[in-house]
This record gives C-alpha cells, structure tokens and sequence, in this order.
C-alpha cells in the first residue's frame, strides 16, 4: 500500500493555495512535481560539489564526476541495461529523439522508409520528417484501430517492405494513456531485421522498464516527468548501435584526441555528451529514482491503477462528458470534452476552482485529427494524488458545466 500522506509531506508545494483552494495538481503528464530530496540534491551541488566533471584532478572535481556517474550507474541497474556504455545524458527524451535520427539516420538513404504511429507526440514526429527533408526517406504510419484507442496492429504488420530500416513508437501515449503492445512492435520489426526506437517519456514514471526484456534498440525518456530536474533526459542505445553511429554534437569531452587534420572520439558513453553536461541535475535524478524506488515501481503503478479506474467510473456518470481514449491497457491519464466546451474554457474554469490540468493538442496534432477534435481536457495522476482530489475534480466539472452550456 502507499502512505499518499506521508508521500505528500515530500511535496511542499501541493500544499500552496489558489483562488482561496488548496492546488489539485493534475498536470503529470506534462511534468511531475518535485520532492524536497530532490531540490536538496541540487542546492547541495551548487553550494558543496560545483566543479566541473571529468578530467579534473581537485577532489571538488572528482567528487563531482563520481556524483555524476552514480546517476550513470543507477540508472544502468534501474533500466537494466547492459553496461553504463548503454546509457548518454541528454537534455531531455527530446534530444534523445534527434539524436538518433541525426546520428544512427546518417546512413538512410533516400526512399528508405520509417515507420511511426498516429498516437506520436510532436518529438517522435518533426525529427524524422528533418531527416526527410535532408535524406529524402518515406515516413509511414501505423492508424489507430477502430476503437479509435488502440493502434492497428494488422496494418502495422503489412507496412514492412525491404526498404525499412525503422521503426519508432511511443511506450504510452501522452493522450490516450495507452499502452502499446512495445514488445510485439518490436518483435515484429526485428523479424524484419529493423531497429526500434521506443519513446518511453510517458512510461518511465509509472511501470518498470526492461530494455532488454524489451529486446528494444534506442529508448528515451525525460527527468522532469519522474519526479526529477528539468533539463535532463536518457537515451538508452544498445552498445553496437551507438558503437557505429557518429557523434551527435561535436565539441569537449567527446573528444579523443583533436588535430586540424583529423579528430578521434572519445569511447562510450561520452562521445554522445559534448560540451559540460548539467551535472547538478543529472546527480539529483539519483535522489528521484531512490524516491520511486523506496515506494516501489510496482506500488506506484497499482495507486495510478486504482486512482484511474476510479476517476473513470466518476467522469462516465458526468452528464455530457466524453472521454477520448478507452484502451484496456492504459496509463494514469485521462483526456475528455465537456460538451461542446472549448477545452480552454474548460481548463480555465477549472483553474479558478484551484484544479492544474493540461488542455489543447498535447503536442499531438496528428492524433487530434485523426480523432476529429482540436484538443482536449487532460487530467493525469501520479503517488501523490488521491481519491479525494478525483472527487473534488469530477464535483469541479459538474459546477462549471452549466456555465459553459
């Protein structure tokens, strides 16, 4: 069982009030809030450990690049990956996507051809179209099913011809909360002999990972939706992917040797990490993943399971609401329309009552038309939230319905 009240102790600023109303905060899809351990980490950083990492002799240095790799370390057992090589700090699943298409798509050619999903976020969508407009590759797309909840999967099967060479889906969708079926995408893609990339942002917080269960090739997420800094981001890769693939960006620390003829790389994982990395936010996402961990992944998900399924039954019952997404598996997150409501009218109305929720299109504009809609009105839980806060959000709903007729 998890003590959401002593949870929420860790968490200050749930306690802030506005419009005269303690803060329900159901934003968590876009961001997490941070716990106390976390902002310690980093003010402890800043004021005892800043010296820049790697290479340096002082103990400050040293100290701070042991406090780094830690991270490295941790991260390397949480994910299961196979060594610290797997693992690149990123600023975020972002730059983890542009990554791998700039660097592993280096060796696309024209009419090579990727495969995507309707249920993308924007960054598993606008760095492979980039890669289009420079390599001339063909970008197909897997539709969502009938159930408008779910990808095709049949379709998905019948879009693999000799020219694939990738395949890059997200784990959850940030909308639907689906969960995609990630091991059977990559079970089909590797039967083709075609990589996969697995955008794990909307994943990370809310179940354990396995890369290598998975079997995937490339999987990304971000920091600052699992309780951790902003700014910083993983990009797993397995070692003979990111062993083959140039450098992303040039400059320090990726470095092996540099002449004006000619430079070396430095090994792995550092070739993929130029420049000074945020190494305060990097070492305080230890300080998170011991929070998750301490509840344990799997309580974490059986509290997210139960808040969802009871938010369902409450918001089905609200006369005229609509719920967009309704996949047997899915995550903590729900996205609906209140009538013929704006979602911004919607989500600003509900602000007033002193309810954080996310509206418009998600960074999914794609999905949106697919679904027929401009946006919508996304509640998403975390440890932290409570039945009571999914009451107070359903009774919200019915007071500013009629307002909004």
């Amino acid at each position: 069982m998890v003590d959401v009240e002593k949870i929420r102790k860790e968490f200050p600023g749930l306690e802030r009030e506005f419009y005269g109303r303690r803060l329900v905060y159901l934003d968590n899809t876009a961001t997490s809030q941070t716990p106390r351990r976390v902002v310690d980490a980093i003010s402890d950083m800043y004021l005892n450990h800043k010296a820049n990492v790697h290479r340096g002799v002082s103990t400050i240095s040293q100290e701070a690049t042991e406090l780094q790799e830690e991270t490295r370390r941790k991260i390397t057992a949480w994910i299961n990956a196979s060594s610290i090589e797997e693992v690149i700090f990123t600023r975020g699943t972002t730059e983890g996507i542009n990554a791998v298409a700039s660097s592993f798509g280096e060796r696309f050619k024209e009419g090579d051809e990727i495969i995507l999903s309707e249920m993308e976020h924007h960054a598993n969508i606008v760095p492979w179209q980039l890669l289009r407009a420079r390599k001339g590759i063909v970008i197909k797309v897997i539709p969502l099913a009938s159930d408008k909840s779910t990808l095709d999967m049949e379709t998905y099967r019948r879009l693999f011809t000799e020219r694939t060479v990738m395949v890059s889906v997200c784990h959850v969708s940030n909308v639907l909360g689906t969960i995609n079926p990630v091991e059977e995408i990559i079970s089909i893609a590797h039967s083709h002999g075609v990589p996969v990339l697995i955008d794990g942002a909307q994943a990370v917080p809310h179940m354990r990972i396995d890369v290598r269960k998975l079997d995937a090739d490339f999987y990304v997420f971000s920091s600052h939706k699992m309780y951790g800094p902003c700014g910083v981001g993983i990009l797993y890769g397995k070692k003979e992917h990111l062993e083959s693939m140039p450098p992303y960006q040039g400059g320090g620390e990726m470095i092996e040797k540099v002449t004006f003829p000619h430079t070396t790389w430095a090994s792995l994982p550092f070739k993929f990490e130029a420049g000074t990395p945020d190494f305060v936010g990097i070492s305080a996402l230890s300080a998170a993943i011991d929070f998750m961990e301490e509840i344990g992944m799997e309580n974490i998900a059986d509290h997210e399971e139960e808040l969802l399924q009871y938010a369902t039954e409450k918001l089905i019952a609200v006369p005229r609401l609509r719920i967009l997404g309704e996949a047997r598996h899915k995550s903590a997150v729900i996205s609906f329309l209140l009538g013929n409501a704006h979602p911004y009218d919607t989500g600003m109305l509900l602000d007033k009552l002193g309810i954080a929720v996310r509206t418009g299109h998600h960074c999914a504009q794609p999905l949106m038309s697919a679904l027929g809609i401009e946006g919508t009105v996304r509640a998403s839980f975390a440890v932290y939230n409570t039945r009571e806060e999914v009451d107070i959000l359903v009774n919200s709903i019915k007071r500013v319905a009629p307002i909004l007729d």
